[in-house]
């Protein structure tokens, strides 16, 4: 009897002493993310974080009628002193901030600008992207609701269909299209060397609202992240369109958000 309490004991504490780690090593993470996260420029228009030796996020605002002055998310790879930026801020005078830092800070020729969908939020500053012969490229589903939406550039923007890659030094960067969500022509950003993912508004923060559904497809939003999931199931880092990044439970949490219930 007394034999048997003790091995109950003895596996008792060894379940516990396992919850613990894995407790500590959760927090770890969280830690890390957290360290690895750096301000390094900071002004009204614009907020940039360091993610990544590769990766970091570019944070601009737009001013909306239902949601205030809501933060806009967006992401530069940058390898051997090139750079391809995903979404521009949303007005000129950030994208003017932005395309500053990275030539002169980060000392990268910018060599692709990539808008996500057609919101302004994602093609606000491309016009000062422009100015600087910046070339952009966006999926034609993209460039098509632009055009039905009267919206001009001075430049045309280089169109692909559901997948595009760019190179940067010998490294490669993605865009692809996965399906319909929050709207019908979202596309994702990928690089592989840091497994960073870019998801713009088709990805939400942890604890998010559905946000503004006026161009979405409710219907296929979880089933279009649940395959981007399965297609980049270990990402590191995950960069939703507004809030904080993460990893891939923002995949789990928006494909709960628009589960059917």
């Amino acid at each position: 009897m007394i034999k048997h309490r003790l091995i109950f004991i003895t596996a008792l504490l060894i379940f516990f002493c396992h919850i613990s780690v894995i407790q500590q090593s959760n927090a770890k993470e969280k830690t890390s993310r957290s360290a690895d996260s750096t301000v390094t420029y900071k002004t009204e228009s614009l907020i940039i974080q360091k993610l990544s030796n590769h990766i970091y996020m570019h944070i601009s605002f737009l001013k909306t009628i239902d949601f205030g002055n809501v933060a806009c998310n967006g992401m530069i790879v940058v390898n051997k002193n090139e750079a391809i930026i995903f979404d521009t801020p949303s007005d000129n005078k950030g994208a003017e901030e932005l395309i500053n830092y990275v030539t002169k800070t980060l000392n990268c020729k910018i060599k692709a600008i990539i808008p996500t969908h057609f919101h302004n939020d994602c093609v606000g500053g491309l016009e000062k992207f422009n100015g600087y012969n910046i070339p952009a490229y966006a999926s034609a589903k993209t460039i098509e609701l632009l055009n039905q939406h009267g919206t001009k550039f001075s430049k045309p923007i280089n169109s692909f269909d559901d997948k595009f890659n760019i190179k940067i030094g010998q490294k490669k960067v993605y865009a692809a299209y996965f399906g319909e969500g929050h709207t019908r022509d979202n596309i994702i950003g990928y690089f592989p060397d840091d497994n960073a993912i870019f998801g713009g508004c088709l990805i939400k923060e942890t604890g998010a609202s559905k946000g503004f559904l006026g161009d979405a497809n409710i219907n296929t939003w979880s089933e279009t992240v649940r395959k981007i999931k399965h297609k980049y199931p270990k990402a590191r880092i995950v960069i939703p369109g507004h809030g904080k990044w993460g990893g891939t439970e923002l995949f789990d949490y928006t494909i709960k958000l628009f589960d059917k219930i």
